[in-house]
This record gives C-alpha cells, structure tokens and sequence, in this order.
C-alpha cells in the first residue's frame, strides 16, 4: 500500500508568497515558451509549490519539453495519485514515480526534481523532494534512470517549454495552483536552495529564491503581474506565453496564506461539480454543495457567493460538523435540511431542520450573498446579507450533538455558484480586505469578521 503524502498547512512568518496562478482543465489553460538556444540539457533543476485542485483520475501534466512524442519530458500527476516524471527519446530514457501518493487538495505541496545525468551513480541522477523530504520511488513500472550523461529533452534548442500541459499531448491540462515557479538551467540545485524547514511547526516553507544563479534559460515565475501572468523574474527576461488565462487567474492562496476552497473529497457524494480551482459550483438537477476544506470553532468568520446562471439556491448556509460526519452514501443535501444547519434561501425564507421561515429579501443571478458567523459571542450567530445589505442575525441551532465546528454551506439545484473565500475566482469592482488585511471582497467585510485563511487562523489563535 502507497503512503499518502500529506500536503503543507501554509506557514505564517518570515518570507511571504504574495501571488499564484490558478489554472482551470476545462478552460484549457497553460503557459509556453520555446527557447531559441540550448542550455544543459544534463544539469538542472526544477522547482514550484502546487496546491492541487482536482482528483487524480485525469493524470493532468504539470510541466513538459518536447518537439515530438520520440523526444520529450514530463512532469504528471497520474491516475493513482502518483507524481511522476518520465522522458521519451525514441525509448524510455527516464521513468520514475512516487511511492508515496498526492491526494490532499487542501493544502500545498512543494515539488524539487534536482537532475545530474553526468553522476555516476544511477539514483543521483534524478532526487525528487516533496516538502523538503528525498522521495523513494515505486518499482511499478519499472523504474528508468537516465543513463550517464544523457541529453534530455529540456534546454534543447527549438523545443517548447509548458507548464500545466505537454504540447505534443496538450489534453490534458490540470485544475491546480502554482506558485514560485523555477528552473535552474546547469545546476542540480539542493532543496534547502527553496525552502526551510519552520523552526516553531516544523512545517515546510518558501524561502526567498531572488538571488539564485538561473542559468542561460532558467526562469522564476513569481506571479505578480497580472497583466504579464509569464513574466519571468529570474533577470533573464525569459518570459511565457500565456494561454487562455487572465488577470482574475491570478490568486492569493499561497504557500505561506492558503485560503480554504470547496473540498472535493468531502464524503457523502453531493460535493458540486467544481472548478476554477474548486471555487466555482455547477449542478443539473440535484442538490449539491460547496462544504470548504477549513471549518472554525471560535472568532468570526466571512465569505460571499455569487450567483450565477439561476437555478435554486441557499447561498448563504452553515453547517455543524456534527451532520457531515453522520451522513450516509447520500449524504445531506442543502442547508437547513437538518436540525445543525442554517440556509438562506434564494426566495428570502431561511431554513433550520427543514422547517422554512420569513427572513430577507429574495435573491437572483448576479446577486452576491455574504455569510458572516459570529462564533464569539454570547449565543453564536450567523448573519446573511444581500449585496452588502445586512438580512439580520439568527441564532445558531442548538443540540446535544453539536461539535461546535462550524461550516460554510452553499448549496444549489441547477445552476452556477462561485465562492469567494478571500480569493476570488470572478473580478471584484471595489476590492475590500478584513480587518487584518487579507482576502478581496466586494463589500466591506463586517468591522471584526475575517476570511477563511491560514494567516488568520493563526493570528487569531
């Protein structure tokens, strides 16, 4: 049985990621770019942070080099959840994957592929780190190490570069988030070049990567700019084309403040369609939900939901932990069907164990819900609001089987919801934070309340 790797909990302190790309499979992102001069096509070194955004079935590319099927290198994530980096050069030159698994899509993992084929030892020729830890490989398939000095398909001249596809199989594209993405052209690079291990958590982190030698045609993909998502930082001015992504591509879940997302693994089988890195919800006819990778216990917490194309809708709901975790094979299917739930229905009525009652005004596509729930005082409360405007306080519902962890629960019947969780997949006109500075709302965000983001739930205790 493989090892799941658990992905990084982001880590507050010290260097900060401002920026990532989030790329979406079904939009067919990815950047691109062909180098005109060859590099070391012997010695490198390959490194990025991801935070994946869908299930392993589709064995998306995450990076790849190639000119044709008989001459070409790829970074995948396969269809058992194993990373795998393998090359083609008219036979398999390289063929490597993890034994451990990747199935966490709550969190970020980082990557380091540090290649020597001039090595004389087979196993030093690739070293594969994720989260600052030397992989082992599996054994099936069989594993292909380069032979002694090989020439690999990357930094040859005339080859095209891609990140989130293989240009010669370019169908595969992957639903993800990348950040701090290198490739150091003529050095197998130590991993600690990177990262660090966090001295208080033991957590693995970013470290500033600025002042790294990158080589003839290495870059440093920070994503910054968001007018220039490829722009290269590394001073070699080697920038990527970018392909069917915009500015609002552009995120602020990071390595060091990940926000939480739609959780696609949640178990009972009524998780949405998701996409546009598990923000965006899409159902036919049948209820389904957007429960997020965090839940909270304490302090006050805030997020907003935009309608999209008109079905039915409690954009605004909150669970108890106590409900997700006694669902069945079906699962529950919108809030307040059960008695630990709240939901603010599209018709103004909100609803608790099923039980419908007046509460606000109705709501329709284009309308932004926000849901604000106040775990601090006295009798918790959640409050809705209809584009910006305050529907009331209500208590929380009350059991002795409440857990006291609290969840987001927007739900739909045949429709599109997106979620915005302090990053937000639809572009926001006025672009509020929380009173600590973080997230991107487009209504001030209640004086006190804070977005769903790793930052805040460690300053908050």
């Amino acid at each position: 049985m493989s090892l799941i790797i658990p992905a990084n909990s982001a880590v507050g302190g010290g260097y900060a990621v401002d920026n990532s790309l989030r790329t979406n499979r079904g939009s067919s992102d990815y950047l691109n770019k062909t180098f005109s001069g060859s590099g070391n096509r012997r010695t490198f070194t390959i490194s990025f942070w991801l935070k994946i955004a869908e299930s392993s079935s589709n064995a998306p590319y995450i990076y790849g080099v190639s000119t044709s099927t008989t001459n070409a290198i790829s970074i995948y994530y396969n269809s058992t959840g194993q990373l795998s980096m393998e090359a083609y050069t008219g036979a398999w030159s390289l063929r490597l994957h993890t034994s451990a698994l990747l199935r966490d899509t709550s969190a970020w993992y980082h990557i380091c592929y540090a290649i020597d084929t001039t090595q004389g030892t087979d196993t030093n020729r690739v070293k594969l780190y994720i989260n600052g830890v030397q992989q082992t490989f599996s054994t099936s398939p069989t594993q292909v190490y380069p032979s002694q000095n090989l020439d690999l398909p990357c930094n040859q001249s005339g080859n095209s570069t891609t990140i989130n596809c293989q240009s010669y199989y370019n169908a595969e594209f992957m639903s993800a988030y990348y950040s701090e993405f290198c490739m150091i052209d003529g050095t197998q690079n130590a991993v600690t070049d990177f990262g660090e291990f966090d001295a208080d958590s033991g957590i693995w982190k970013p470290i500033d990567v600025s002042g790294l030698t990158f080589g003839t045609n290495g870059f440093y993909l920070d994503f910054k700019n968001s007018g220039a998502l490829g722009a290269d930082v590394s001073g070699n001015t080697n920038n990527f084309t970018v392909n069917n992504l915009t500015a609002i591509d552009q995120s602020t879940d990071t390595p060091t403040n990940n926000f939480a997302t739609a959780n696609p693994l949640l178990h009972g089988g009524t998780v949405a369609t998701l996409s546009e890195g598990n923000l965006k919800l899409s159902t036919g006819a049948s209820w389904k939900q957007g429960i997020p990778t965090i839940g909270v216990s304490s302090g006050k917490w805030y997020m907003e939901a935009k309608i999209g194309s008109m079905g039915q809708y409690y954009a605004g709901g909150v669970i108890d932990s106590y409900e997700i975790n006694s669902w069945g094979a079906s699962g529950s299917s919108y809030a307040g069907q059960t008695t630990l739930s709240i939901g603010y229905y599209n018709n103004g009525n909100k609803y608790i164990g099923d039980s419908a009652s007046s509460y606000g005004a109705s709501y329709t596509t284009g309308d932004i819900i926000s849901t604000a729930i106040d775990l601090d005082a006295g009798t918790p409360t959640v409050t809705f609001y209809k584009n910006g405007a305050s529907q009331g306080a209500v208590n929380l519902p009350t059991s002795s089987n409440s857990t006291g962890l609290w969840f987001f629960m927007p739900s739909l019947y045949s429709g599109t919801l997106e979620l915005n969780f302090g990053s937000p997949p639809y572009a926001i006109s006025s672009g509020n934070t929380d009173g600590n500075g973080y997230g991107n709302f487009e209504y001030a965000v209640p004086s006190g309340y804070l977005s769903l983001c790793t930052a805040n739930l460690s300053e908050s205790g």
